[in-house]
């Protein structure tokens, strides 16, 4: 049998270009994860506070689908269509309409066929990446005795006046796409990823709505008070001095030991912990009894594995995993709780951020749709991105967007 010690990895892999929310990143990288992440909100606090020098940009994210990454193979100088399989081994490119026949079907065929065709005449150079909006899926509704034209890519659905010259603009074009991550390099696999996308020198095509993603505060209503700027102060203070509670030698042997969850044990993880509260809508609001449940949380999803085996060789296998498991956590509890209680004043800090950029009116309205109709949404979130590193984190109300997954009316449930 595997020796516990020989399950416990000895290294994160590298970061790739996955989002992870603010909150998320001590578990990630420990307490430089946990000190990034402070100062982040901090450089938010002072952009936001009309502080100049931020080292923050801040930009929106749109719930499109699907993913899509458009540009220039390297190599040979073709152009390209593709899905997230863009940087794979063997990628799969979609350089003709005959190829995306080959290999996709239904809306999927007619929406990549549309971006091969289309993004063509864009000019762009290298690789972006971006999330598709619509395509010939536009719809007319009248919402609230506002005639809009709507799009509804995944969740949350977008809503433009019809007679607004953004709506005029989506009315006239095929496609609309938000582009994020640009790509650059000499060879499609080694390319390198940075947030953010200059579609400043793309070629200006009717047919093709796109935007940047970055936010925009045209009403110049995007500014913390002089109260707000104290209240998110008087949290990142609080988060602050939590920090400094937390034991770093301790918090990478649990890292190590979270690390080591892989396989059948990947669901006892803290974060998939973590994760099964915002999917149910519990707030986290006792520290230590959140500690206390993820000792049970270790041994039931172990207790599961035990169950599934047919053989008494097999159950006792996972009855000594359970057992070294849950002793190996409880170790971590007492520094569970300062971390558990950082992450929670880091969602405190984060909230009142997103609260002040929701107040501002987007590009478009955003609602969801119900069985009894339409009702307002926020936008899905934000992406901080720092401009020294490139690194960037996502700011969004999980529990409310979570509860919009689990109760809207889907695009593909209408």
């Amino acid at each position: 049998m595997i020796s516990f010690k020989d399950m416990l990895t000895e290294s994160k892999a590298g970061k790739n270009l996955h989002l992870e929310h603010i909150e998320d990143e001590i578990l990630n990288f420990g307490v430089d994860g946990g000190r990034a992440a402070l100062n982040f909100l901090r450089s938010l606090r002072d952009m936001l506070a009309g502080g100049s020098r931020s080292s923050v940009n801040m930009t929106v994210k749109w719930d499109g689908a699907p993913a899509i990454f458009a540009g220039v193979e390297p190599e040979t100088g073709d152009f390209f269509v593709a899905k997230k399989s863009v940087f794979n081994v063997n990628p799969k490119l979609y350089k003709t309409e005959a190829e995306i026949n080959d290999d996709l079907s239904g809306a999927l065929n007619s929406k990549f066929k549309i971006a091969l065709k289309e993004f063509s005449k864009l000019g762009i150079k290298g690789v972006l990446q971006g999330d598709l909006m619509y395509t010939d899926d536009m719809e007319p509704q009248t919402i609230d005795g506002v005639k809009y034209i709507t799009f509804q890519p995944n969740t949350i659905v977008y809503a433009v006046p019809v007679n607004s010259d953004l709506g005029k603009i989506m009315l006239r074009s095929k496609v609309g796409i938000v582009w994020h991550t640009t790509y650059t390099g000499k060879e499609l696999q080694n390319m390198k990823a940075s947030f953010g996308a200059d579609i400043s020198k793309l070629n200006k095509v009717s047919s093709v709505w796109m935007d940047d993603a970055t936010y925009k505060d045209v009403s110049g209503k995007a500014t913390f008070t002089e109260s707000e700027t104290e209240k998110v102060t008087k949290v990142l203070s609080e988060v602050g001095r939590t920090f400094q509670k937390i034991n770093g030698p301790k918090l990478r042997a649990f890292l190590k030991l979270q690390d080591s969850m892989t396989g059948v044990l990947a669901g006892a993880s803290l974060k998939t912990y973590n994760n099964s509260k915002v999917r149910a809508g519990e707030k986290v609001t006792n520290p230590s009894a959140h500690a206390k449940g993820y000792e049970q949380w270790v041994s039931d999803t172990i207790q599961k594995q035990i169950d599934k085996a047919k053989s008494s060789k097999g159950k006792d296998k996972y009855r000594n995993i359970q057992k070294e498991y849950v002793r190996e956590v409880k170790r971590h509890t007492v520094n569970l709780v300062q971390v558990i209680t950082f992450q929670n004043l880091l969602v405190d800090a984060k909230m009142q951020i997103v609260k002040k950029l929701n107040s501002v009116k987007g590009l478009t309205d955003t609602f969801i749709r119900t069985s009894n109709g339409y009702k307002v949404t926020n936008p899905e979130g934000y992406v901080a991105i720092d401009k020294v590193s490139g690194g960037a984190v996502k700011l969004v109300d999980r529990m409310e967007f979570s509860f919009n997954n689990f109760t809207a009316i889907k695009a593909w449930d209408k």
